[in-house]
């Protein structure tokens, strides 16, 4: 059986169809596990209007917001699947995702413990697929930057999850990048390369990436705090924080945090002075919004002029 932990919060629509993508799995064998993060409009009667099918849905309904990722490890307690899946509610997937999934694990050895998708991201004017190759062990090019999906892409092994833990709750994003990190140190990772995960970046909609000053307070020395030692053991420490704070950077820039995005910018910069995506964005926030702003307006241009799928 194959659980899927759908965390929710005040989007019904949304909710609907994320679970109307389930709902259309051609797996045969599948638990759905809403937890409802006390939204306003529970989520149990949202869904009573939809038919289940031969899927067996669970709602459990936090009594307080407690936030995405005590909703996950709820979700997680909740399961009884061999493998469980994520999904946002405001992300859906293709009907063929988990029967390739679990197809995937079949085929792997028993060191693998998870097992990823590619993703389409579906913007206001264009769409990118993005699809991923890196599998086995791929613990250093995690602290080394290297990018596999987020939730929504993920199958994993319920006895990985028992071994490394569950989602740190105390990080108020990157709470992905850093359990997959986690959860690398021991099992082996398997990608399928086909963007079966589709995910909405559409302007106006809230995203909890969109909230710097907690990533740049809290997750970003928190992560370094939990991982810089096992970076040094593979040799990569100045990359992890070369990565960490060009990734900060870049958040800076989005959300027009100027100073702060040279500031990190340059520290990356330090860490990793051979990293041409690094001197690139410096050059960018060196004139702050009059540098930005004009750069991103011809990025989203190439992107809606480009359809060429992009492989990491």
């Amino acid at each position: 059986m194959v659980s899927v932990v759908l965390p929710t919060y005040d989007r019904p629509d949304r909710l609907r169809e994320a679970v109307e993508s389930v709902r259309a799995q051609t797996y045969p064998n599948v638990e759905l596990v809403v937890v409802d993060d006390h939204s306003p409009t529970p989520a149990e009667t949202v869904l009573e209007a939809i038919e289940p099918g031969s899927m067996t849905v669970r709602v459990r309904r936090h009594e307080t917001n407690r936030g995405a990722n005590k909703a996950r490890n709820t979700g997680i307690d909740a399961s009884d699947g061999t493998y469980l899946c994520f999904l946002d509610d405001d992300d859906r997937w293709h009907p063929k995702k988990v029967a390739k999934q679990v197809a995937a694990f079949e085929r792997a050895g028993d060191r693998v413990g998870v097992v990823y998708t590619g993703t389409k991201y579906v913007y206001d004017s264009y769409e990118r697929t993005v699809t991923f190759t890196l599998g086995g062990d791929v613990t250093e090019q995690l602290c080394r930057g290297r990018s596999i999906g987020e939730f929504s892409t993920l199958m994993v092994d319920a006895d990985v999850i028992e071994e490394s833990g569950a989602v740190d709750a105390r990080f108020p994003s990157w709470q992905d990048r850093e359990w997959l990190l986690r959860l690398s140190t021991v099992c082996e990772f398997e990608p399928v390369p086909e963007p079966l995960t589709v995910r909405r970046r559409l302007s106006g909609e809230a995203s909890i990436t969109d909230d710097f000053e907690a990533k740049r307070d809290v997750s970003y020395p928190l992560f370094l705090e939990k991982h810089r030692d096992l970076a040094a053991t593979y040799g990569c420490e100045r990359a992890l924080v070369g990565a960490l704070s060009w990734n900060l950077g870049t958040a800076a820039l989005k959300n027009g945090y100027y100073a702060d995005a040279r500031r990190y910018l340059l520290k990356s910069l330090y860490y990793e002075p051979l990293d041409r995506s690094h001197w690139l964005y410096a050059l960018v926030a060196v004139g702050g919004e009059y540098t930005y702003g004009p750069t991103s307006a011809l990025a989203r241009t190439f992107h809606r002029l480009s359809a060429a799928p992009i492989e990491k």
